[in-house]
């Protein structure tokens, strides 16, 4: 869901020494309508949904956004939520068609129309800005509005396009609050018909959200006011926690601090399930790349051992991913073992000599300085490559924000990043990553893969295209210009009297603050 987004662990060497004990309670004066208080990394790098595709600005965007569609709680299926009734207009897939609820209002008083709705995508893909979701809608040929209807034409059959509007992609905004041809200036300001209203926002510190009394859709009226504050890394949300500041932990900590949570400490409610956020090694694929050339990329498939790295650098809160799509959804196989399946100097050798390629390879590989447990990660990944005697690698470290910035101008060799799926669907792993124009700015582009996944569009019953799906990923871990390392496992913490933790992380994209309640 989101291109993307970073995986902000860090290590912390005095939670360490001290084993991170300690759990203690908020302290008094939360009474039964106070703001539940979280603590989360993924901060916002924006509030105008046109022109962000990150996982922090899309967990407060489905709060205080609606769109026409939305998932309910464990379920793959979008449901109306603006709308109130959506269909494809035939088989053929390529009409798609909503009737908008009566009676909708944006946080600024203003009734929603169908002519919003069109405003709001329609800009998405005009602005078409590079940090933006402009990419999910490529198959968007029109929009036209009648009444309160909204159809979408098609460019081509796309069964997944129910579930891109279910995202915050689709978020539908003030069309007089909202510029046509840019981006909202005047971030700090929302106005939407989320189950939330955006009372107060400090970027990159604090969301305060009060429960919207106007919003009707498929959601719970929220029962408490929120508060989100936003922490730089793993680190300092573990001492946040530790020191009672919040109430509920989306579990961005260090692994080690994860690795030693026990579910039967009485003053902690702990949610763990297999998640299906991935991290991965991003190659540019364009000619001035020092990896241009696929059989380089080929060889440093063939030594990153990932095995060690989750063990390791992750003390085993993470599982080795072969395949771009995870464990546990439909299309997911193990291309990546079946092609370079021991990892180490040999393989790599003789790819890189039948390509006459000359040795040591250097290049630069960036990441994200949201936390020492990815420098961690990034040195590993050197050090796996360089003890071959094949490869020179320089690590580099950014800021989010400039590192984002990086990446999708294709400043970098090689970059790695963690991706949130935009919804329950194979497609949110194909299309957006390894299409040509994907949300990686790599340049990587293939008539082949664009193929298939056009074919994997075309059918409603998603069972049906598992074989595309893997054909497509074959393909991926042929040309290589990504490499998965692993999928994470979910985890969030809570005070006890807390409840509805659980549907925070349900692997939909959805961040369901509203479901959080006192017992």
């Amino acid at each position: 869901m989101r291109g993307r987004v970073p995986w902000i662990v860090a290590l912390c060497l005095v939670l360490v020494a001290a084993g991170f004990g300690g759990w203690r309670l908020l302290g008094g004066g939360s009474g039964d309508n106070a703001p539940i208080v979280v603590g989360s990394t993924s901060r916002p790098t924006a509030l105008d949904p046109a022109g962000a595709y990150n996982a922090g600005s899309w967990a407060l965007f489905a709060n205080v956004y609606q769109g026409l569609l939305t998932f309910e709680p464990g379920s793959p299926d979008p449901v109306p939520d603006a709308a109130e009734s959506c269909e494809f207009a035939s088989a053929a897939l390529t009409t798609y068609r909503c009737t908008l609820r009566e009676g909708l209002r944006f946080s600024s008083g203003r009734e929603m129309t169908a002519d919003d709705v069109r405003h709001s995508i329609e800009r998405t893909v005009r602005i078409k800005d590079p940090q933006g979701p402009a990419k999910l809608f490529d198959t968007l040929k029109s929009i036209s509005t009648e009444g309160r209807v909204v159809s979408f034409l098609l460019k081509s059959a796309d069964a997944t396009f129910p579930l891109k509007l279910a995202g915050s992609a689709g978020a539908i905004v003030d069309g007089t609050a909202y510029p046509a041809d840019g981006l909202r200036t005047d971030d700090g300001r929302v106005v939407g018909s989320g189950p939330f209203l955006l009372a107060e926002y400090r970027s990159e510190r604090l969301a305060r959200l009060t429960p919207n009394p106007d919003y009707r859709g498929a959601q719970r009226r929220p029962a408490h006011p929120v508060t989100v504050r936003y922490y730089p890394n793993g680190a300092a949300l573990a001492q946040a926690w530790d020191r009672g500041e919040i109430e509920v932990n989306d579990g961005q900590m260090p692994p080690e601090v994860l690795a030693r949570l026990n579910p039967s400490d009485q003053d902690l409610e702990l949610t763990e399930q297999a998640g299906t956020d991935i991290r991965m090694v991003v190659f540019n694929t364009r000619e001035s790349s020092a990896v241009a050339d696929a059989p380089i990329r080929r060889a440093i498939a063939a030594v990153i051992d990932r095995q060690q790295i989750s063990r390791q650098v992750h003390h085993k809160t993470v599982e080795p991913l072969y395949s771009l799509i995870p464990q546990g959804m439909t299309g997911h196989g193990t291309p990546f073992f079946d092609r370079y399946q021991q990892p180490g100097r040999q393989q790599a050798e003789r790819l890189l000599d039948e390509a006459e390629v000359r040795t040591p390879v250097s290049f630069r590989l960036a990441y994200d300085l949201g936390g020492s447990t990815a420098t961690l990660e990034a040195e590993a990944i050197k050090q796996q490559l360089e003890a071959t005697g094949l490869f020179r690698v320089k690590t580099e470290g950014f800021e989010w924000t400039e590192f984002l910035k990086g990446f999708s101008e294709g400043a970098y060799d090689a970059y790695s990043v963690g991706w949130v799926p935009d919804f329950p669907d194979p497609d949110t792993y194909t299309g957006a990553l390894v299409g040509t124009g994907n949300a990686l700015h790599n340049d990587y582009g293939s008539a082949a893969v664009d193929r298939l996944i056009r074919q994997t569009q075309r059918s409603q019953d998603r069972g049906r295209v598992m074989t595309e799906f893997r054909r497509i990923h074959d393909l991926v871990a042929r040309d290589v210009p990504v490499i998965p390392l692993w999928q994470k496992k979910d985890y969030v913490l809570s005070i006890p009297d807390i409840a509805g933790t659980q549907y925070l992380s349900d692997n939909s994209g959805i961040w369901r603050l509203w479901e959080l309640e006192r017992l």
